[in-house]
């Protein structure tokens, strides 16, 4: 988000991570293979770059690579409903995984016994497990997990965030030195995004003008 001034919103979770550009993105002239080479070649080159800084003493075992696609939503209800469903995904995820590991780590149970023992349930029979077999209330783990990562710019700083067309193409054919603009800083949420209150918190993400 530091070199893409675009970008209003950054969801991540387990994988992968989706990156909102405003509606009215100019960039690139709005080519969509452009854009999405250019993020999806950063993040993955950011990501071999950070990695010591996050697991210094755990070194890559190969270089990473990611995929990506741009999608374009015909309304601001549209983009709600696919972040939602990510971070319901997120939720599902680690449900499913706590319990998972949690059964062969410490019920000693073989991968294969713990897919057999999870296989139909629901999410309420994986809180059960949790609590009577772990003692654990899942809704007491870090939202990081629960919940995934929520990257906005604050708003008094969001004005920044939707340059002129001519300013972003600019800025961005110069090739991201980081010298010819300053960026708005962001910051690193765990919240709620399928309900109202953060998106009525935070109402410059989809209306920049406000």
């Amino acid at each position: 988000m530091s070199e893409f001034n675009e970008i209003v919103l950054a969801y991540g979770q387990s994988d992968e991570f989706s990156f909102v550009f405003h509606k009215n993105c100019k960039l690139y002239n709005r080519r969509a293979s452009k854009i999405m080479t250019n993020v999806v070649s950063l993040f993955a080159s950011s990501f071999t770059l950070f990695w010591p800084r996050f697991f210094n003493s755990q070194e890559l075992q190969y270089p990473p690579s990611f995929d990506g696609r741009v999608v374009l939503y015909p309304s601001d209800e549209n983009l709600r409903d696919y972040l939602s469903w990510r971070q319901a995904d997120c939720h599902i995820n680690n449900l499913y995984n706590t319990c998972f590991w949690k059964l062969v780590q410490e019920k000693g149970l073989t991968p294969n016994r713990a897919a057999d023992r999870l296989k139909g349930t629901l999410s309420s029979d994986k809180n059960e497990l949790l609590f009577s077999e772990f003692n654990i209330n899942y809704n007491n783990l870090p939202e990081l997990y629960r919940k995934g990562s929520v990257i906005i710019r604050p708003k008094s700083t969001s004005g920044d965030a939707s340059p002129s067309p001519e300013k972003s193409m600019n800025n961005h054919s110069r090739g991201h030195d980081g010298k010819a603009n300053k960026k708005p800083g962001s910051v690193v949420l765990h919240t709620d995004i399928i309900g109202k209150q953060f998106w009525e918190d935070n109402p410059h993400i989809l209306n920049p003008k406000i």
